[in-house]
């Protein structure tokens, strides 16, 4: 590979790569091989900085949201232990810019999933659905457009072991290629008027639309909750109360985590997903 250096101060790669908001990429040796939108990838860390192809500097840069203020994110972070905990033990985590369609897509497709069936259903998507793209020996494949998907039938997607996502997937696909739903329209509105556009899409709810939102809009304030959230929220912030809804949890994320809330659940939501489970096995 002819490698570019590229700038990367206060990031970690594999960290970000292996946190759960993004499953196609690959280990390549020291590196890491996948696609940023239809462009092939690969990309390897060395110290603060990233080797990556000539040219795709730029793209790199954008990607992995290397511009973001990651020292002043993490110092809004709420000074309680748990989320000191999670800044520490996720340092140097940045939150992807993912291309729209394939953030939407990727989070329909997993639900009750765990990630490496994500990452599986991803791939055989990829490669029976997708644009198939070269780099140095190796064949890649982007995630399959709208357009593509549109196109299959229900039993297409079941057989990608997509079981009931499959109608979701191929619904949304179908709102998005027939311009029922405007991503680049979706992307000039507030949050919650995004929020609400998104959950016409069959598949999406709250928290997938607010995946949507953090990682394929940037829209770094957005909380998902999933299961693995649900849980901090309730042992570190509700110890000792019983009943606590669901409407006063998502109130509770979005005043307590503040501007770049986002960044706090993907640090949460990594660190308790590790340490927990590790704590399980013992």
């Amino acid at each position: 590979m002819n490698a570019a250096r590229l700038a990367a101060k206060d990031f970690d790669l594999t960290l970000t790569l292996e946190c759960g908001q993004v499953f196609h990429w690959m280990r390549e040796g020291p590196g890491w091989l996948g696609t940023i939108g239809e462009l092939p990838m690969q990309v390897e860390q060395r110290g603060e900085e990233l080797l990556i192809p000539q040219g795709a500097e730029e793209v790199a840069r954008d990607y992995f949201a290397l511009d973001h203020p990651l020292a002043e994110i993490c110092a809004s972070f709420p000074e309680d232990p748990a989320m000191q905990a999670a800044r520490e033990f996720c340092r140097g985590m940045r939150i992807i810019r993912q291309p729209a369609w394939e953030c939407i897509a990727t989070f329909i497709t997993s639900s009750m999933k765990q990630v490496a069936h994500i990452a599986q259903i991803s791939h055989t998507l990829r490669k029976r659905y997708g644009k198939k793209v070269a780099w140095e020996g190796h064949t890649l494949f982007a995630y399959p457009t709208p357009a593509a998907l549109a196109r299959l039938e229900e039993e297409d997607l079941r057989a990608c072991a997509l079981g009931y996502r499959a109608k979701n997937l191929l619904g949304s696909a179908r709102m998005i290629a027939n311009g029922e739903i405007d991503l680049e329209a979706i992307a000039r509105m507030d949050d919650d008027a995004a929020r609400e556009e998104l959950c016409r899409l069959p598949g999406v709810g709250e928290k997938v639309a607010n995946c949507a939102l953090l990682f394929g809009f940037e829209r770094v304030r957005a909380f998902p909750i999933d299961v693995w959230i649900e849980r901090v929220l309730r042992e570190i912030y509700f110890p000792r109360k019983r009943r606590v809804t669901a409407s006063r949890l998502r109130e509770f994320s979005a005043t307590y985590f503040g501007a770049y809330g986002g960044y706090a659940q993907q640090y949460l939501f990594h660190h308790a997903r590790k340490t927990w489970q590790r704590k399980k096995e013992r």
